[in-house]
Formats: structure tokens, sequence, C-alpha cells
């Protein structure tokens, strides 16, 4: 079978690139990254430097023409978690606008307004994605799986902690994939019962095993159009009916929580450091390792709002510094800088305590050393984009998982 095309949308510096290229069964054909909040494009910028510029657009997404975008089999991206509730137009009932600004529009546009859609999508999320909003739980997913009902795809999906699967980071993403109907992948979920392609046969579960689950999933349907759903969806329930894995097709939720079986080998935060090889400047001085260690501790104090507004505020302690024998905890994108955080990474060595480098940061993303050096680009800003990137292993191995099933 020849390789997949590919169409990239959100590509930072490149995770989901590197993941499908390191199987060697696809190929990007068309690439955009666009960040609307600064004015240097620093992550294109080194997308740029890895896999050069043919074929790639640094402009604003919801401004490229779609007939700019060449034809793929495959749609990837990371989209952002933002608020996908949709109205009706003034102008016509039946149309439907999404807030400006939200991504997950751009990415129906293209699937919509393009002649030869793709005929799978790979996407990516923060698992939170399967609960907004708090106000009503599962929205804005439900909003998701109909549009893309809509358009002709069944999708499946599981949330992922990389560190469950041996990798070096607790990384918990939702990943969904979706086959257009013209699909034979499409025709085998139908015919297939869900919860066997779920929790056995489908794409996801080849790649990452399941351990057996004697709760049959629970099955509802998603009605309504995408402005009853944004309206009215799930607005009496405190919990959302999504589980951290299921199917959709056909108007059909078929979804049960999950648990990763895994039994090889297993990467920690003591693997990736670079020892020996780390600047002083990384270090923590002597003076500031109370400033780390009262925000890392546990805390019962009384606080003052800007507003005068006195109250009791209280949070658990946190292991400090990081434990070297575990997966990491997960980075942020305040990873970088010098200053004392209780969130950013600490661990101890032999020459004192220190920060996480910016190649440390992407070995647990499991990028390659200095994939994100370039000239203008700090380290700060380094460990912005592993705060903001992907377990590139999860991308890899879902992607031959796909292939192998297409394949088939």
């Amino acid at each position: 079978m020849k390789k997949l095309r590919v169409i990239e949308l959100f590509a930072g510096v490149g995770g989901f690139r590197l993941g499908l290229e390191k199987t060697g069964n696809y190929t990007i054909v068309w690439s955009n990254q666009w960040e609307p909040s600064t004015k240097t494009q620093h992550a294109s910028k080194v997308y740029e430097a890895r896999f050069g510029s043919d074929n790639h657009s640094n402009e604003d997404i919801a401004e490229v023409s779609v007939k700019t975008i060449p034809d793929a089999e495959v749609l990837v991206g990371g989209f952002p978690c933002q608020d996908y509730s949709v109205a009706t137009t003034l102008q016509n009932s039946k149309g439907l606008i999404g807030k400006k600004g939200v991504l997950w529009w751009s990415i129906h546009r293209i699937l919509s307004e393009k002649k030869n859609p793709p005929n799978y999508l790979f996407l990516e999320n923060v698992d939170r994605l399967l609960k907004s909003p708090s106000t009503q739980r599962g929205r804005d997913f439900a909003i998701i799986l109909k549009s893309l009902e809509e358009l002709g795809y069944a999708v499946e999906w599981r949330v992922i902690n990389a560190a469950d699967y041996g990798m070096p980071q607790r990384r918990r993403r939702v990943f969904l994939l979706a086959y257009h109907r013209s699909t034979e992948i499409y025709k085998r979920i139908q015919q297939n019962h869900s919860a066997e392609w779920m929790l056995a046969d489908g794409v996801i579960a080849h790649a990452f095993p399941l351990n057996k689950n004697p709760k049959l999933p629970a099955k509802f349907t998603i009605e309504g159009d995408l402005v009853e759903l944004s309206e009215n969806f799930n607005s009496s329930q405190k919990l959302s009916p999504f589980q951290n894995t299921g199917v959709f097709i056909e108007g059909t939720v078929s979804t049960t929580k999950t648990f990763p079986k895994f039994e090889g080998a297993t990467t920690v935060l003591g693997d990736v450091l670079q020892n020996g090889e780390v600047v002083d400047d990384f270090f923590i001085k002597a003076d500031d390792i109370s400033k780390w260690e009262y925000l890392k501790g546990a805390k019962k104090e009384t606080r003052t709002a800007r507003n005068g507004f006195t109250y009791q505020y209280s949070e658990g302690s946190m292991v400090f510094p990081d434990a070297l024998d575990k997966a990491s905890r997960t980075i942020i994108t305040g990873e970088g800088g010098k200053s004392a955080s209780r969130f950013k990474h600490v661990v101890a060595t032999k020459k004192g305590l220190r920060r996480l480098t910016p190649i440390e940061l992407e070995r647990l993303n499991m990028f390659p050393d200095n994939h994100t050096r370039f000239e203008g680009i700090s380290d700060t800003k380094r460990a912005f984009f592993m705060g903001n990137a992907l377990v590139v292993g999860i991308v890899e191995k879902i992607a031959a998982s796909l292939f192998e099933k297409i394949g088939s």
C-alpha cells in the first residue's frame, strides 16, 4: 500500500508529523501553524527549520481558502479545547455559526468544503473535552460527534495516559479517530459490535490494549440538530455521559470506562536526565530553595482577595524533588524560567537541585534532542512548546495501527 497523504493542522513544532513519519507510512502534503496572539511565529519557525517550508502555511487557518489545501487521505491535528456552542444565523435559520476563533469550526469548514474530504481523521485534545462545559457536561463533545456524523463520519475515542504504556510522562489526552462512511473501516464498525471494536478489534485497542471489562458499554443516542444540542444536551445532569472509551456511529454512542493493559519496559524520569551535561543556569541557588519548598508544600492559610474579601486557602503537598524512579508529572506551558513554582519539575542531582533542561522536556514527549533549538528561541519558549506538545510515541503507535487496519 502506498504512503497515505496527510493534512496537518495546528502543527505546533511537529509532534504529529514526527509520530506519523516514524512509521514510514505517511507523507505530509500540507501543514498549517498559526499563533494568533504573537507577532513572531516561533513554533512555525521551528517547524520549517525541521521539515522545510514547502507546503507549509503560516497564516490564520480561518482565512485559508480550502481550494489551496491539497487532497489527502488523512487529516490530523491537536485542536484546542474551547467553547463549541453554536447558534442559528440571523439570515438563515438553517445556517450555523460557531464562536469566532473556535478552531474546531476550521476543521469542520475544510471537511465540508472539500470535494474529496479525507477518509480518516486523527485528532487530539485535553481529556476535559469529554466533560465540558461545567454547566452542560459533555455538550462540547456531543457537538463534535454530531457534526462529524453529519459530514459522514463514525468516531472512536480513547483517553490515553502515556505513562500507562511505559512512556516517560504522565500525560493524559483524548485521541479521536474518525472514518468516512465510504471506507471499509466504517463498514466494519457497522457490522461489528461496538463493544468489540472499542475493546479489542479497533485501531486504538490494537495499538493500546485493554484489560477485559466485565461491564457492558452504556448506549445512548445523540438526537436533534447542533443548535438543540448546544442549548439542551445533558442540561439537567451533573456528570458527562461520555466515558474514557467509546464509539459513535449513525447517532448511537457506545461508551465505557476502560483500564490499560501493559507488560513491556517502562521509561522513567531518571532515564531522560542529562547527567553531567547541565549548565549552572538550571541549578537552584541555595537562597531560593525555601521559596520552592513553600510553593511545593502543604498550605492552610488565610488569604485576602483584591476586593478585600478574606478566605481560607488550602492545598496538599507535592513530591519535592520529583521522583526519578517514576514517569514524570505532566509538563505544562509554564515549565520554563528560573522563578520558583509549584508546578515546575525539580530533580535532585549530585551537584544539587535543578530544573529540567529543554532537551529533557523534549525527551519526556519523545521528541528528538534539540528539536526545538533554533536561533532566537529562548529556553523558556522551548519549554512552552513542550507544554503544548503531545507524546510522539502515542501518535506513532496509533498511526501504525491505522495503516495496518486500512490495508487489511
